[in-house]
């Protein structure tokens, strides 16, 4: 009845021509759904740890399609051969030899080609490719940072994240898995070497472009460029450009003897401001000053204008492939 009262209720205010609402009254959960996730939880449990398998496990995978899809996703034309040795770690290729004479068979032949020519190759590429792309963007840093960039761009660590994203962890043939982060990051510069022989130079300098360069993108210059001295690196700068002699100054404090102890200091050039920090003290403040002078002088501030990741760059000391 209260239904019913509710219903001629809403027909009798709703005079407009307005579709009427539907209410489902159906429940929006199963009975059955807590019992079976317990049940998998228990069984789960029952199993213990179990070591990740590798996608190459499943019975629909097929190794030459996950390759040709991998080159289609990164826009590159690979020759398959090409592609598969690039991704072929040395580990693999023993373990191979050492799995057919486990089975007994005598003449071991394995017809496959480790990466390693490939690595040291797309290793140098990527080298002089990078350092051309930092010199382009920084022209005002010294040799110093643009080595620490280099360093950071080029690490283990970094290489072995782009790969990961790329998706080649499960493409990647290696003794162990998941593949380690050396073999990772190998693997992605023997990628690099194969685009270059497949499509050139050209393209090879745009993939390290891309995929490395823009790595760069939104990161704090001093995350990767630790400055161990900024007075003497600020002082050095000073004098090789002519500017003058670094004079720091007190230009307020608050709280001084206290625990919450508070100093800005100003360092000037010729009369000029060309940096200011805070400190709990004044060799902190003053310091904090240094970093702020040089990344003025650097052009390297917060509000610097972005990175241009379209450059079109080409070093000119790249070596041909010997053959």
């Amino acid at each position: 009845m209260f239904h019913l009262r509710t219903s001629l209720r809403f027909l009798i205010l709703n005079k407009s021509n307005a579709p009427l609402p539907v209410l489902d009254q159906t429940r929006c959960f199963k009975r059955w759904v807590a019992p079976t996730l317990r049940e998998l939880r228990k069984r789960q449990k029952k199993l213990g740890p179990q070591e990740p398998q590798p996608r190459s496990g499943f019975i629909e995978w097929n190794y030459r399609a996950e390759l040709f899809a991998f080159g289609k996703r990164l826009h590159e034309e690979f020759q398959l051969p090409m592609l598969q040795t690039a991704l072929t770690q040395p580990s693999y290729i023993e373990k191979e030899k050492v799995r057919q004479t486990e089975l007994g068979i005598s003449e071991v032949d394995i017809n496959m080609q480790d990466n390693y020519e490939l690595s040291e190759r797309g290793a140098y590429l990527t080298n002089e490719c990078v350092q051309a792309f930092l010199k382009h963007s920084f022209p005002l840093i010294p040799l110093e940072g643009i080595v620490a960039f280099k360093e950071y761009l080029l690490s283990t660590e970094m290489l072995s994240h782009i790969a990961a994203h790329l998706g080649m962890t499960e493409l990647l043939l290696d003794s162990d898995y998941p593949p380690s982060k050396e073999s990772l990051a190998r693997s992605l510069l023997a990628i690099i070497s194969a685009i270059e022989q497949c499509n050139g130079q050209e393209r090879a300098f745009l993939f390290i472009r891309d995929f490395i360069c823009t790595q760069m993108n939104q990161r704090d210059v001093f995350d990767m460029w630790n400055i161990e001295d900024p007075e003497v690196l600020l002082k050095q700068i000073c004098e090789e450009r002519k500017l003058g002699e670094v004079e720091p100054r007190l230009i307020g404090n608050c709280g001084k003897n206290t625990v919450l102890a508070t100093y800005y200091i100003g360092l000037y050039v010729n009369k000029k401001l060309i940096g200011k920090g805070f400190g709990e003290d004044v060799t902190t403040a003053v310091k904090t000053a240094s970093l702020d002078a040089l990344q003025e002088l650097f052009s390297i501030k917060d509000n610097m204008r972005p990175l241009n990741f379209q450059a079109q760059l080409k070093p000119s000391n790249i070596k041909a492939v010997e053959n």
